[in-house]
């Protein structure tokens, strides 16, 4: 039997800062199953941390700064104003375990007119997470 190919590695990352980034790294990979590959923190505050997503690519995020922390924050992305489009196999089964790890949701699942099977859930943070089975257009070369 041939090995699962191994996803590449990812040449985008979408960025995000989090009020409680420790929580919001928990939560990520409690109720969607992210997997924290990486989480560099001192305390509460997290400088930077890396979430793989199982099928290929991730995210990173850190906690959002004050301006009085060493000066302007250098990424100043506002909290809670994140969203995603990810890939999922088993929309279905994501679905029960977001919602189980209190995920707000913001659009159930349901069948789109092009195919794919998706919903849309929010994190504890605000951030909108959709995910399903569209894989997106073939790249043209």
């Amino acid at each position: 039997m041939p090995e699962a190919a191994v996803p590449p590695p990812p040449q985008v990352w979408p960025t995000l800062r989090a009020r409680d980034a420790r929580a919001l790294i928990a939560f990520l990979v409690e109720a969607f199953g992210f997997e924290a590959t990486t989480v560099y923190a001192d305390g509460d505050l997290v400088e930077h941390a890396e979430l793989a997503w199982p099928l290929g690519g991730g995210i990173m995020l850190g906690s959002a700064k004050e301006p009085t922390e060493g000066g302007e924050d250098p990424w100043p992305l506002r909290p809670g104003t994140f969203g995603a489009y990810v890939v999922t196999d088993d929309p279905d089964g994501l679905y029960r375990r977001a919602v189980g790890a209190g995920a707000e949701v913001a659009a159930p699942l349901h069948d789109t007119d092009y195919g794919s099977r998706d919903f849309t859930v929010r994190d504890p943070e605000g951030n909108r997470w959709s995910f399903g089975t569209y894989r997106g257009e073939a790249r043209h070369h």
